[in-house]
């Protein structure tokens, strides 16, 4: 079965203000990478908050089916 790792981002300019989201999931066996997606969206009103858990819910949404999955994340509020 690959490991699966979602490397997730949310920002935005003010708080509340223009804000974005991004996700990088990655499939790999090893070290090979077996497949890549990017995720990624935004709002033109939201929180930094927001966008970090936005983009972590994205990226369990993206999957196929139910999976065991590492989200990384700089975000101590998604983390906790």
């Amino acid at each position: 079965m690959p490991e699966l790792v979602a490397y997730t981002d949310g920002a935005c300019s003010g708080n509340p203000g223009p804000g974005g989201w991004g996700v990088l999931l990655i499939a790999r066996d090893g070290d090979r990478v077996l497949k890549e997606r990017e995720l990624k969206g935004g709002e033109p009103d939201t929180t930094n908050n927001r966008m970090e858990l936005l983009a972590a819910i994205e990226a369990l949404d993206a999957l196929a089916r139910p999976s065991a999955i590492t989200v990384v994340t700089d975000s101590a509020y998604v983390k906790n």
